[in-house]
């Protein structure tokens, strides 16, 4: 008998406290709501599975209303969504699922709405928590989780990025979707329809012309990049090979990549699998222009100079307009003053010595001066080079262009 008074007590509190959080949720108090959720929360071990269900129903309105101002609802709601499904797939029931779906869904919209809103703008702290909400919240778009990841990587949140990004190679992610496009006669532009059914109706129309359905290709290989990145981020060389191995094995011809493990074994102090890589680089793509240029940059980081300028002089020929080699193989160049300034500090009571080693200074800024007046003549607005253009035309005593260049860099 007091076994079952108890029983009776604790349903009539459940009972209660559930009547309490539907009459505050349907006036939209949902401070109230909460409350009563709360307390129920407490008593749900002694809950049957339909009490359940009625239970993870409120709590996922309430939190999902809630979450609206403030983003730390959004995981007990996205956990009470879950629980009701789960609760009512095992009863064999749709009772709530039916009245929780369309309100996940406008809660799903209204998140994804404000992390792509925030992606967009540059806020990637803020569109990392959001995009990841909307997976949490609804575990079938799995693309919000990619691109929450991408966000993290954008933050500098490498931890949660390698997270992301190790979750959805666990889970099998490819990404692959079908594209609906058409050429617009009037732009002469491509365009990407929302769905099949969007395509159809354009097609009825006098607009659009050369329809086609494209499968994109998988995401996988990218994910698996992806997380080499973090690693290399991270600073876990180690990790990061392994990673970048992985990746390699899915793309053994992505050149970006192969330059990566070819960067990570350097650090590493293994010159001859850098050799090797960056062979096998060249002969992937012997005629890629920026690949002769990062390898110059990461010849210039091991302090090869030489080898440095060798590539930067290659990039240059098979691209004569690719500024940013002119502007390195001209650093390049200048890595001799150094050693001309430390010869002209050695030798300051010796005139002689001191004119000669400052005469051979003058003609090595004269012959760097073209490359960053051929970088200037690529893009004028960079303000970098006209410092630096500024700078030699001084010191190599070329006073009429310095007059030039110091009227440009007045107006920048």
């Amino acid at each position: 008998m007091l076994l079952l008074m108890f029983v009776s007590i604790a349903t009539y509190a459940q009972k209660d406290e559930l009547k309490a959080a539907e009459k505050a949720i349907k006036s939209g108090d949902y401070i109230t709501a909460k409350a009563s959720v709360d307390k129920a929360e407490s008593m749900l071990g002694s809950m049957d599975d339909k009490t359940k269900a009625h239970f993870y129903y409120l709590q996922a309105s309430t939190y999902g209303a809630l979450s609206k101002t403030s983003s730390v609802h959004y995981d007990k709601a996205a956990e009470a969504y879950d629980n009701l499904f789960a609760v009512e797939k095992a009863l064999k029931s749709t009772k709530y699922t039916t009245l929780a779906q369309p309100e996940l869904q406008a809660l799903v919209t209204d998140v994804s709405t404000k992390g792509i809103a925030s992606y967009q703008s540059g806020n990637y702290a803020s569109a990392k928590k959001e995009l990841h909400e909307v997976y949490m919240l609804s575990k079938k778009d799995t693309v919000f989780l990619e691109y929450a990841a991408n966000a993290a990587y954008l933050d500098k949140d490498f931890d949660a990025s390698l997270a992301y990004f190790t979750e959805l190679k666990n889970l099998g992610y490819t990404g692959i979707s079908t594209e609906y496009s058409a050429l617009n006669n009037e732009t002469k532009q491509r365009e990407v329809f929302s769905s099949k059914t969007e395509m159809e109706l354009m097609k009825k129309t006098k607009g659009y012309s050369d329809f086609q359905e494209t499968t994109t290709e998988s995401k996988k290989p990218n994910i698996i990049k992806n997380i080499a990145f973090c690693h290399v981020e991270k600073g876990d060389t180690e990790k990061a090979i392994e990673a970048v191995k992985d990746a390699r094995k899915m793309d053994p011809k992505d050149v970006g990549l192969i330059l990566t493990e070819a960067n990570l074994q350097i650090k590493l102090g293994n010159k001859d699998a850098f050799a090797k890589l960056m062979n096998e680089a060249i002969a992937l793509d012997p005629k890629n222009h920026v690949l002769y240029y990062n390898l110059g940059v990461i010849s210039a980081e091991q302090g090869e100079t030489a080898k440095a300028m060798e590539y930067y002089n290659k990039a240059i020929a098979l691209d004569p307009n690719y500024k940013d080699a002119y502007v390195n193989l001209g650093a390049a160049m200048l890595e001799k003053d150094k050693e001309l300034v430390e010869e002209m500090n050695k030798n300051l009571n010796d005139f002689k010595k001191y004119d000669a080693i400052k005469a051979k200074q003058v003609t090595l800024y004269k012959e760097v001066i073209p490359m960053y007046e051929k970088a200037y003549s690529l893009d004028p607005k960079d303000h970098e080079t006209v410092k630096t253009l500024l700078s030699l035309y001084e010191n190599a005593g070329m006073d009429a262009e310095y007059k030039k260049m110091k009227e440009v860099h007045d107006k920048m």
